[in-house]
């Protein structure tokens, strides 16, 4: 037997792997991973297409023409900017940086798996805080804060519930935190409430107030480059110097680098994406509704879906597999009895209305349970 071993912290984790396997054909309705319903900005792949010739470069540790285009995008700080591996790779370099073994992170129930294993590769102990229904609760994250609390994590807009955490309860949680615990707003949905509600806030403008608060963003939702991973965080300067020390030197590669730097620039294809999700989210609950099942609301560009029963959730899950539609399966958040649907294409939302149709007349299947009463 080998004496090979690796550190303890490992022996408790939950690897995050989401299931994007299972479909009939090399090209399915892939509605399972939150992807941009219409791909990449057209400027983000010309801007691929002109690099051919260079790829035997290394990259700029941090491409400054990526930090510039951000900066001009949000109106912040570029010296606050830093471009990550995707934002999965900042949120382990929080909890690599500020996690000593057996120190705590407080993540919420419903909140973003990869939280969890981070802080658990760390070292650290992930302390969940119950969230009221399905929205994150300020008063349960503050009962459970310790002398070892070291970080707090929320996702806001949340995933996978869609819910939003409203601006004065961000401001309640950062007034009352002590400023040795770093809260982390990772905001990666942010851009698909642009302007539509006043109470929401990316989190941005507390960095600039505050040593202890960082906001995180990505580009593979709403700008469509999932492939490419990559993402940015905003950082004040203390924790924005650790973390460029301990982050790859080369962690954002050349490619991600020039598309990000073209696809923020590209205002038309963001605001048609925008409108594109705001056109489709109340029609495809609405389809969804009428079936006879339970879509949930949500600020994002996916949302839950809840069924009967965990088996009635299932069988849906398959049915969906069948017609060559990928919905993620809920159970891993404590959610059996739900399926996580993104908003897809034109096309792609009129066939899937179509297979919830059919599927509300496949036996079992039950009707869902705010239906039952009307």
């Amino acid at each position: 037997m080998s004496r090979v071993k690796p550190k303890s912290a490992l022996e408790r984790i939950a690897p995050y792997r989401p299931d994007t396997s299972g479909a009939v054909s090399a090209n399915p309705i892939r509605l399972s991973v939150n992807e941009g319903a219409l791909g990449p900005s057209p400027k983000a792949i010309e801007a691929l297409r002109q690099m051919g010739d260079r790829l035997h470069r290394y990259p700029e540790q941090i491409d400054a023409d990526l930090v510039a285009a951000i900066a001009n995008y949000s109106g912040l700080d570029p010296a606050r900017i830093l471009p990550s591996n995707g934002s999965d790779e900042l949120i382990g370099l929080l909890a690599t940086a500020y996690c000593n073994d057996g120190d705590e992170a407080i993540i919420t129930q419903y909140g973003f798996l990869v939280f969890r294993q981070s802080v658990s590769v760390a070292g650290g102990v992930p302390v969940i805080a119950p969230d009221e229904g399905l929205t994150v609760s300020v008063d349960a994250i503050l009962k459970l804060i310790s002398p070892r609390t070291k970080l707090i994590f929320l996702a806001n807009p949340n995933n996978p519930t869609g819910t939003m955490i409203p601006r004065a309860d961000i401001e309640r949680l950062i007034a009352t935190v002590p400023d040795h615990i770093i809260i982390v707003l990772d905001s990666a949905y942010a851009e698909y409430l642009d302007g539509g509600d006043e109470d929401y806030t990316d989190g941005a403008e507390y960095v600039e107030q505050h040593d202890n608060v960082v906001m995180l963003r990505t580009f593979s939702k709403i700008f469509g480059l999932g492939a490419l991973r990559l993402g940015w965080g905003y950082f004040p300067p203390e924790i924005y110097a650790t973390l460029a020390t301990i982050r790859g030197a080369f962690s954002v590669n050349a490619a991600a680098a020039i598309a990000g730097a073209a696809a923020v620039s590209d205002k038309a294809f963001y605001q048609r994406s925008l409108d594109h999700n705001r056109h489709w989210m109340p029609r495809i609950q609405a389809s969804i509704l009428q079936a006879g099942f339970t879509p949930l609301p949500s600020v994002a560009n996916f949302f839950l879906i809840r069924f009967a029963s965990p088996e009635a959730a299932a069988k849906a899950h398959q049915f969906m597999i069948d017609r060559d539609i990928l919905l993620r399966r809920m159970t891993p958040y404590g959610l059996p009895d739900c399926l996580r649907m993104s908003i897809g294409n034109d096309a792609e939302m009129e066939l899937v209305s179509a297979a919830f149709k059919d599927l509300s007349h496949i036996e079992g299947m039950g009707i869902a349970p705010e239906i039952k009463s009307k």
